[in-house]
């Protein structure tokens, strides 16, 4: 059973490197929760992979970074899309 974690850690992390991904859409592809897939990428990866492990933080980073962004873009999709 432990190797199945291991390697849904793995894949999650080369998933979010591939495509930049956010935790949630990474979550949505794999049908993990939220909580799932940031235990598997800065717990558990930090000692299966590390290399993986500080690459997909750089990327998660650059995502927190920018997430404020996001927000705002989609709260002005909302009101104009309420708009029309």
């Amino acid at each position: 059973m432990k190797g199945i974690v291991e390697e849904r850690a793995a894949s999650l992390g080369e998933y979010i490197i591939e495509s930049k991904a956010t935790v949630r859409s990474a979550a949505k592809k794999f049908g993990v929760s939220k909580s799932t897939v940031h235990k598997d990428v800065s717990e558990r990866l930090k000692y299966i992979n590390p290399r993986l492990y500080k690459e997909v933080k750089s990327v998660l980073e650059l995502n927190k970074a920018q997430r404020h962004i996001r927000g705002g873009m989609a709260t002005r999709k909302k009101y104009q899309d309420k708009n029309l």
